[in-house]
């Protein structure tokens, strides 16, 4: 099978669901790790791309409570939050921020036009940043409480300021799995049918999926497929994201996922998502060592500066809620590639070439 597959990537041909199952069995991530840096090497050459971003988490409040969740939070409790757009302003000021990262709670109280001025307010005063906000979920949410479509929801928001959409809210696909762990979130085809609307009106997304909890290695291959379907349709995704499941403080519980595990998710996303131009290795929840080994096995993007991530920590996350671009560029190089800093949508601002 390994030889197949092999021959098929050298040949650009696509993969299918029994060769994807069967990379995530193999327990070769040697050879795998080798097919998937191919393929981003074709397509990025030596490039990992970064960007200087900050991410904000507007509010903990949450009318949901996904199983596998350890940010969400009822109002009165005592470590709940909810921020001002003030306050949210205030956190990017003074620094040179390409990118604002905007996702949070489903409040149960905060209307639609809080989060219209919310955008607008920030692309007031920093006209220059990508405003990259809101999950899919948090896009049904403002469809609910608005009573308008999903479109005349994106529409307002992209009026308003909104760049770009995280991918967010995915988790796994599987029907099976999400009744189980977050049976009060939107499903998959939900999911799907907002990112494709997305991209119709020009707004462009990222798409993620969270490993390592009760799916099995045919869920992970099903997710990967289904977002390659609809990126063959629209093409409006930017980027891949493999989350690794982070387990404290949860309902759902379990263990951290292994870095084998994660390598080899972000060998076999590059290998099957053909039609991706990038894969992210996000060190928030890989850690940063190994995040620069992933860049050996298709991974091509290390999301960016981030400064203050809260909702992995609340789980249990052990890095630093934030680095620094030095930091990141070392990172890249010591990993042999070239690192490129980009903005929210891959448009490339700079880069420190490495001299040999």
């Amino acid at each position: 099978m390994l030889d197949r597959i092999r021959e098929k990537v050298s040949s650009g041909k696509r993969l299918g669901f029994e060769e994807g199952l069967y990379l995530f069995e193999n327990d070769d991530i040697f050879s795998t790790g080798r097919l998937a840096s191919l393929i981003a090497e074709r397509k990025n050459g030596k490039k990992v791309y970064y960007v200087r971003n900050r991410h904000i988490n507007p509010t903990n409040i949450c009318m949901n409570r996904c199983r596998f969740c350890a940010f969400s939070r009822s109002r009165g409790d005592i470590d709940a939050f909810e921020l001002t757009i003030e306050e949210i302003i205030d956190k990017l000021r003074g620094d040179d921020y390409r990118e604002v990262h905007i996702v949070g709670g489903l409040h149960p109280e905060w209307d639609f036009d809080y989060y219209v001025r919310m955008v607008s307010e920030i692309k007031r005063a920093f006209p220059d940043i990508h405003i990259k906000a809101f999950t899919a979920v948090e896009i049904d949410h403002f469809a609910k409480i608005s009573n308008l479509s999903i479109r005349d929801v994106l529409l307002r928001l992209k009026d308003s300021g909104l760049d770009a959409l995280p991918g967010g809210g995915a988790e796994i696909f599987s029907e099976r799995v999400r009744k189980r762990l977050c049976p009060e979130k939107i499903d998959a085809d939900r999911w799907l049918e907002i990112h494709r609307t997305a991209h119709l009106l020009g707004i462009r997304t990222n798409a993620t999926m969270l490993y390592g909890h009760i799916e099995d290695y045919m869920d992970r291959v099903d997710h990967l497929l289904r977002l390659r379907r609809l990126q063959d349709e629209t093409g409006g995704f930017m980027a891949f994201i493999p989350l690794s499941y982070h387990p404290l403080n949860t309902e759902t519980g379990g263990s951290y996922s292994s870095g084998i595990d994660d390598l080899k998710t972000i060998a076999v996303s590059r290998l099957i998502l053909d039609n991706f131009d990038h894969i992210k290795a996000y060190w928030i929840m890989l850690g940063e060592k190994i995040a620069q080994v992933s860049f050996l096995f298709g991974a091509d993007d290390i999301d960016g500066t981030v400064i203050e991530e809260k909702i992995t920590h609340s789980a249990g996350g052990t890095t630093s809620e934030g680095i620094t671009v030095d930091e990141i560029e070392d990172i890249i190089m010591r990993a042999g590639r070239i690192p490129v800093e980009r903005d929210a949508l891959y448009n490339i601002i700079g880069g420190f070439v490495v001299k040999g």
